[in-house]
């Protein structure tokens, strides 16, 4: 996915620091530089009630869906330390990443698709077809105002879903003026975007005079809909 970024050059990271640690060193080793500079933060959701209970019932659910490697951090401490996991719930995770988590703490059995991580792949395995589904309880750990494709879907195939906030994203606010002076002067080779939310997030806040020399630098993702939603906000560079 990121194989082909410039390499001797500085690249730009903005996922959350937490999550950036494994693109760091894959870039490093190509001879690349990093410039770390998360457009989103995340932290715990304010309320825990919700996730406390539906941990203390987990064993009444047939499928426990994570949407991110965020939901695993944030829901499974709470979910273990009211006990084991049920054997007759099924872990789900949105992505090979998530999955990988799951199974480091200690949940073998999980369903995820692969290669491509996202709502739309893990609504296509047969596991999650509507014969499949009809009638069972579904609990999805997410962030808080995520994207409802997985939720109504599976609500649509006969699905009794449960959607559980375990995280938030907000915007820091620090960090603009040195990225401005540094886009400014030509530094940054290309950018690196996970989500639509922090190049929202980065388009507001360039300022104006930056923003075409913003649209020039190459862009990589790792999805398409990401991918789409650069192009539409005028970057020339897109790759995925």
């Amino acid at each position: 996915m990121f194989e082909s970024l410039p390499q001797g050059r500085l690249i730009v990271i903005t996922r959350p620091l937490a999550q950036a640690g494994e693109l760091a060193e894959k870039i490093r080793a190509q001879g690349g530089e990093v410039y770390f500079f998360p457009l989103l933060e995340i932290s715990p959701w304010p309320d825990a009630a919700p996730l406390r209970a539906v941990a203390a019932r987990l064993a009444d659910y047939h499928f426990a869906v994570f949407v991110s490697p965020n939901a695993v951090r944030y829901a499974l401490p709470q979910i273990l330390s009211a006990g084991a996991w049920p054997r007759t719930t099924r872990a789900v995770a949105v992505g090979e990443g998530t999955a990988r988590d799951l199974r480091a703490a200690g949940i073998k059995d999980c369903l995820y698709p692969h290669p491509q991580a996202d709502s739309e792949a893990l609504l296509a395995l047969p596991e999650l077809a509507e014969s499949n589904v009809r009638d069972k309880r579904v609990v999805i750990f997410r962030g808080g105002g995520g994207r409802e494709l997985l939720a109504n879907t599976l609500t649509a195939r006969g699905a009794e879903v449960e959607r559980v906030p375990v995280y938030q994203r907000s915007r820091p606010d620090a960090g603009w003026a040195e990225f401005s002076a540094r886009l400014a002067a030509g530094e940054f080779a290309a950018l690196t975007l996970f989500s639509s939310e922090a190049l929202r997030h980065l388009v507001e806040r360039c300022p104006p005079e930056l923003t075409a020399t913003l649209r020039q630098l190459p862009v990589f993702t790792p999805h398409a809909r990401i991918a789409e939603a650069a192009r539409a906000a005028g970057f020339l560079d897109v790759k995925k």
